[in-house]
């Protein structure tokens, strides 16, 4: 749902918990074992870097540049107005979009797979 919601070339998704035919669909299997050990030092340490990137992207930071809205709103003006999403933009916005709950399932602890550094699936 974050990914074609985000990027503002679809339309608004249903208001139900029930399965639907949609373009996006988030869905986090329940893992047959988890790592105790990793439980004190995934929430906190290991997910730092990541924390740090999702700052930058969705501008947590007083000053730092909110990235994931402003290539939105662009990529949603190129639409309004020549009927065409860019596609480098899209595939930037549905890869940050698709990142942070990434990382929020890692920080969770409900993975115990750690989220890779890239914008693709």
């Amino acid at each position: 749902m974050v990914d074609y919601a985000c990027a503002l070339g679809t339309d608004y998704p249903p208001f139900t918990l029930a399965p639907r035919e949609y373009p996006a669909k988030l869905d986090v299997r329940y893992p047959e074992r988890l790592s105790r050990g990793k439980a004190f030092f995934k929430p906190w340490l290991l997910i730092l870097p990541h924390w740090f990137v999702v700052a930058v992207f969705l501008g947590w930071w007083d000053r730092a540049p909110v990235l994931l809205p402003v290539l939105a709103i662009i990529g949603g003006g190129t639409l309004l107005f020549t009927g065409r999403y860019r596609r480098e933009v899209f595939d930037l916005v549905a890869g940050i979009a698709r990142w942070v709950p990434r990382v929020g399932v890692y920080a969770g602890l409900m993975r115990d797979e750690y989220p890779p550094f890239r914008l693709d699936r």
